[in-house]
């Protein structure tokens, strides 16, 4: 967040944003890194990089051989108060729940992050994925379900905004790529109300989503369910579950607040 858009950049603690920074420069992709690698994730100098991952580490938030830093258990604690005090997690769990035993299959609940998708409840069914998502993991907007439901309900040139300030790498193979491909999976959505992701972020798994809109009625979450794409083509799989997801969906509207 530049220092325009902060409404008491005087009171602005820059050293803080620097520590998340570096916390969260750590994910799935990146769960081991050297000195370097933190150098070049978050942009900052190596001895500025130096300086916060030897505080982080004295604080107990990440540990290290010497050469590799990874984030430590306390670090949990950071999301704890959101999981105890926010309504949204507890409540959707047990829609999703009956969503993944009724589909066997994963269901998700993500809301929208800068130019990610922060998942905040889950439940597996019986038929696991190799994913390994949790709450807490980040999904980029412009290739995950999710993310493109969201931004389906958003004006075209805001879309635009969020995509063209999303890194466009590759996850796969199958990855979409280019801008002019990642909005136009964002107004197929748009057009038909549900959003596909085809192995897209992880090979031999399919997701599509649904938008949910607030009581104010701005749309920043979304519900997924994933499948193994052996177990059926993205068609059979709409045909199969995306009834189910839309009921999901709506209960969640019903009893979940996300503003």
């Amino acid at each position: 967040m530049g220092e325009t858009h902060r409404s008491h950049p005087r009171d602005f603690i820059g050293s803080l944003e620097k520590g998340f920074r570096v916390l969260l420069s750590f994910e799935r992709k990146h769960s081991k890194l050297t000195l370097s690698d933190v150098a070049r994730l978050t942009g900052y100098t190596p001895a500025a990089a130096r300086r916060l991952l030897l505080t982080l580490q004295e604080l107990d938030y990440l540990h290290s051989d010497g050469k590799y830093f990874w984030v430590a258990p306390r670090t949990l604690l950071l999301a704890r108060p959101y999981l105890m005090s926010r309504p949204a997690p507890e409540m959707a769990q047990p829609v999703l729940d009956k969503l993944a035993d009724g589909t066997r299959q994963s269901a998700s609940l993500g809301v929208l992050l800068d130019q990610e998708v922060l998942i905040i409840a889950r439940s597996t069914g019986r038929r696991t994925l190799s994913t390994g998502l949790g709450i807490g993991s980040r999904l980029p907007v412009f290739c995950s379900a999710m993310g493109r439901a969201v931004l389906s309900t958003f004006p075209p040139n805001e879309v635009m905004r969020h995509l063209a300030a999303t890194p466009l790498d590759p996850w796969t193979p199958k990855t979409v790529r280019g801008l002019a491909s990642a909005a136009a999976e964002v107004e197929h959505c748009r057009k038909f109300g549900w959003a596909e992701c085809d192995e897209e972020l992880e090979m031999g798994v399919r997701s599509i989503a649904l938008p949910i809109k607030s009581s104010s009625d701005k749309t920043i979450a979304a519900i997924s369910l994933s499948v193994r794409a052996e177990r059926m083509t993205m068609g059979e799989f709409r045909q199969a579950h995306l009834g189910a997801v839309q009921q999901a969906r709506d209960a969640l509207r019903a009893i979940v607040s996300f503003d």
